[in-house]
Protein backbone atom coordinates (compact mmCIF):
# COMPACT_ATOMS: atom_id res chain seq x y z
CA UNK A 1 0.00 0.00 0.00
CA UNK A 2 1.38 3.21 -0.83
CA UNK A 3 1.20 6.16 1.89
CA UNK A 4 -0.04 9.65 0.24
CA UNK A 5 1.12 12.53 2.01
CA UNK A 6 -0.20 15.90 0.80
CA UNK A 7 2.34 18.53 1.78
CA UNK A 8 2.05 22.21 0.52
CA UNK A 9 4.48 23.34 -2.16
CA UNK A 10 5.60 26.49 -0.50
CA UNK A 11 5.33 25.99 3.22
CA UNK A 12 5.97 22.35 3.71
CA UNK A 13 4.51 21.12 7.11
CA UNK A 14 7.21 20.09 9.32
CA UNK A 15 5.46 16.89 10.47
CA UNK A 16 4.92 15.98 7.47
CA UNK A 17 7.98 16.31 5.89
CA UNK A 18 9.81 14.14 8.88
CA UNK A 19 6.67 11.50 8.35
CA UNK A 20 8.07 11.47 4.45
CA UNK A 21 12.19 11.07 5.84
CA UNK A 22 11.24 8.42 8.12
CA UNK A 23 9.76 6.75 5.26
CA UNK A 24 13.20 7.34 3.50
CA UNK A 25 15.54 6.16 6.05
CA UNK A 26 13.52 3.07 6.68
CA UNK A 27 14.70 2.08 3.23
CA UNK A 28 11.47 3.04 1.48
CA UNK A 29 11.06 4.50 -2.01
CA UNK A 30 9.34 7.87 -2.93
CA UNK A 31 7.96 10.01 -5.24
CA UNK A 32 8.11 13.73 -4.31
CA UNK A 33 7.96 17.50 -6.82
CA UNK A 34 10.90 18.91 -7.69
CA UNK A 35 11.47 22.62 -9.09
CA UNK A 36 11.18 20.77 -12.75
CA UNK A 37 9.48 17.02 -12.88
CA UNK A 38 7.89 14.53 -10.38
CA UNK A 39 11.03 12.41 -9.15
CA UNK A 40 12.03 9.37 -7.54
CA UNK A 41 14.07 9.06 -4.09
CA UNK A 42 15.65 7.02 -2.02
CA UNK A 43 18.80 6.87 0.25
CA UNK A 44 22.02 6.83 -1.05
CA UNK A 45 23.19 3.11 0.27
CA UNK A 46 19.60 1.34 0.21
CA UNK A 47 20.08 -1.76 -2.49
CA UNK A 48 16.41 -3.01 -1.99
CA UNK A 49 15.24 0.90 -3.01
CA UNK A 50 17.54 1.41 -5.92
CA UNK A 51 16.82 -1.84 -7.36
CA UNK A 52 13.15 -1.32 -7.30
CA UNK A 53 13.54 2.48 -8.57
CA UNK A 54 15.77 0.67 -11.77
CA UNK A 55 13.19 -1.99 -12.15
CA UNK A 56 10.05 0.64 -12.60
CA UNK A 57 11.75 2.63 -14.93
CA UNK A 58 13.84 -0.15 -16.76
CA UNK A 59 16.90 1.53 -16.33
CA UNK A 60 20.06 -0.01 -18.03
CA UNK A 61 23.62 -0.29 -16.40
CA UNK A 62 24.57 2.98 -18.68
CA UNK A 63 22.27 5.41 -16.99
CA UNK A 64 23.52 8.13 -14.82
CA UNK A 65 21.82 8.58 -11.12
CA UNK A 66 22.35 11.94 -9.69
CA UNK A 67 22.26 12.65 -5.80
CA UNK A 68 19.81 15.71 -4.68
CA UNK A 69 21.74 17.28 -2.54
CA UNK A 70 20.34 20.63 -0.01
CA UNK A 71 23.66 23.09 -1.24
CA UNK A 72 27.04 22.59 -2.08
CA UNK A 73 28.42 21.35 1.37
CA UNK A 74 28.57 18.03 0.37
CA UNK A 75 29.94 18.63 -3.24
CA UNK A 76 33.82 17.65 -2.28
CA UNK A 77 32.36 14.79 -0.76
CA UNK A 78 30.97 13.17 -3.50
CA UNK A 79 32.76 15.03 -6.49
CA UNK A 80 35.87 15.93 -7.55
CA UNK A 81 35.67 19.48 -8.78
CA UNK A 82 38.05 22.02 -10.28
CA UNK A 83 37.98 26.03 -9.00
CA UNK A 84 36.43 27.13 -12.51
CA UNK A 85 33.72 24.31 -12.48
CA UNK A 86 33.01 25.18 -8.59
CA UNK A 87 32.36 28.62 -9.71
CA UNK A 88 30.01 27.54 -12.56
CA UNK A 89 27.86 25.47 -10.52
CA UNK A 90 27.48 27.45 -7.69
CA UNK A 91 26.18 30.34 -10.11
CA UNK A 92 23.72 27.80 -11.14
CA UNK A 93 22.56 26.19 -7.81
CA UNK A 94 19.90 26.26 -6.58
CA UNK A 95 17.75 25.46 -9.59
CA UNK A 96 16.98 23.40 -12.52
CA UNK A 97 20.35 22.02 -14.01
CA UNK A 98 22.38 18.59 -12.86
CA UNK A 99 26.25 18.85 -13.01
CA UNK A 100 27.96 15.37 -13.87
CA UNK A 101 31.31 15.34 -12.12
CA UNK A 102 33.77 12.66 -11.60
CA UNK A 103 32.83 10.89 -8.05
CA UNK A 104 34.84 10.13 -5.30
CA UNK A 105 35.44 6.80 -3.20
CA UNK A 106 32.06 8.12 -1.22
CA UNK A 107 29.94 7.33 -4.00
CA UNK A 108 28.61 3.79 -4.13
CA UNK A 109 29.84 2.14 -7.17
CA UNK A 110 26.07 0.89 -8.13
CA UNK A 111 25.58 4.58 -8.59
CA UNK A 112 27.68 5.44 -11.26
CA UNK A 113 28.78 4.71 -14.58
CA UNK A 114 31.11 1.69 -14.42
CA UNK A 115 33.66 2.94 -16.65
CA UNK A 116 33.78 6.89 -16.38
CA UNK A 117 32.65 6.68 -12.50
CA UNK A 118 30.83 9.66 -12.80
CA UNK A 119 27.87 11.09 -10.71
CA UNK A 120 25.21 13.88 -11.29
CA UNK A 121 24.41 16.54 -8.83
CA UNK A 122 21.84 18.20 -8.44
CA UNK A 123 20.86 21.40 -5.93
CA UNK A 124 17.32 22.03 -5.95
CA UNK A 125 14.96 25.15 -5.91
CA UNK A 126 11.85 23.86 -5.01
CA UNK A 127 10.30 24.04 -0.47
CA UNK A 128 9.47 20.25 -0.35
CA UNK A 129 12.84 19.30 -1.55
CA UNK A 130 14.71 21.70 0.20
CA UNK A 131 13.09 20.27 3.51
CA UNK A 132 13.43 17.01 3.01
CA UNK A 133 17.37 17.17 3.02
CA UNK A 134 17.86 19.82 5.72
CA UNK A 135 15.61 16.69 7.73
CA UNK A 136 17.70 13.79 6.16
CA UNK A 137 21.05 15.64 6.79
CA UNK A 138 22.62 14.00 3.81
CA UNK A 139 21.66 13.91 -0.44
CA UNK A 140 18.80 11.46 -1.48
CA UNK A 141 19.77 9.26 -4.50
CA UNK A 142 17.07 10.63 -7.00
CA UNK A 143 16.03 9.56 -10.42
CA UNK A 144 12.49 11.69 -12.47
CA UNK A 145 9.63 10.16 -12.46
CA UNK A 146 9.55 8.88 -16.14
CA UNK A 147 8.13 6.10 -16.31
CA UNK A 148 9.61 3.85 -19.50
CA UNK A 149 6.08 3.48 -21.48
CA UNK A 150 5.57 7.09 -21.63
CA UNK A 151 6.78 10.01 -23.54
CA UNK A 152 7.08 13.07 -20.83
CA UNK A 153 7.33 12.10 -16.98
CA UNK A 154 4.21 12.07 -14.98
CA UNK A 155 3.37 15.75 -13.91
CA UNK A 156 -0.24 15.55 -12.31
CA UNK A 157 -0.21 14.05 -9.08
CA UNK A 158 -3.79 11.92 -9.31
CA UNK A 159 -1.65 10.50 -12.10
CA UNK A 160 1.62 10.09 -9.90
CA UNK A 161 -0.77 8.37 -7.01
CA UNK A 162 -2.69 5.83 -9.42
CA UNK A 163 0.16 4.49 -11.82
CA UNK A 164 2.98 4.22 -9.10
CA UNK A 165 0.30 2.73 -6.20
CA UNK A 166 2.16 -0.08 -5.19
CA UNK A 167 5.43 0.57 -6.48
CA UNK A 168 6.88 2.91 -4.40
CA UNK A 169 6.31 3.40 -0.43
CA UNK A 170 5.00 7.28 -0.40
CA UNK A 171 3.78 9.55 -3.24
CA UNK A 172 3.91 13.57 -1.93
CA UNK A 173 1.73 15.19 -3.58
CA UNK A 174 2.72 18.91 -4.01
CA UNK A 175 0.66 20.14 -6.75
CA UNK A 176 1.54 19.74 -10.13
CA UNK A 177 4.68 20.03 -11.46
CA UNK A 178 6.70 20.43 -14.69
CA UNK A 179 7.23 18.58 -17.93
CA UNK A 180 10.82 19.40 -18.70
CA UNK A 181 13.80 18.05 -17.21
CA UNK A 182 16.92 19.41 -15.90
CA UNK A 183 19.38 20.44 -18.08
CA UNK A 184 22.43 18.12 -17.91
CA UNK A 185 25.61 19.36 -18.04
CA UNK A 186 29.01 17.26 -17.90
CA UNK A 187 32.05 18.77 -16.25
CA UNK A 188 34.09 15.34 -16.54
CA UNK A 189 36.71 16.08 -19.41
CA UNK A 190 37.94 19.15 -17.92
CA UNK A 191 37.35 20.88 -21.44
CA UNK A 192 34.55 23.47 -20.14
CA UNK A 193 30.88 22.65 -19.84
CA UNK A 194 29.63 19.93 -22.46
CA UNK A 195 25.68 20.00 -23.07
CA UNK A 196 24.25 16.57 -22.00
CA UNK A 197 20.37 17.38 -22.19
CA UNK A 198 18.57 20.71 -22.88
CA UNK A 199 15.92 21.42 -20.41
CA UNK A 200 14.10 23.98 -18.04
CA UNK A 201 17.59 25.43 -17.11
CA UNK A 202 18.77 28.15 -19.73
CA UNK A 203 22.02 27.70 -21.84
CA UNK A 204 22.92 31.04 -22.22
CA UNK A 205 24.13 31.53 -18.53
CA UNK A 206 26.32 28.56 -19.46
CA UNK A 207 28.58 29.63 -21.53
Amino acid sequence: MTEVLYIHPESPQPRLIRQAVEVIRKGGLIAYPTDTTYALGCCIGEKNALDRLIRLRRLDKKHQFTLLCEDLSALATYAKVENPDYRLIKAHTPGPYTFILNGTTEVPRRLMDAKKRTIGIRVPNHPICQALLAEHGQPIMTSTCHLPDDEFPLTDPQDVRDFLQGQVDLVIDGGFGGVQETTVISLVDGDGPQVIREGAGPLDSIY
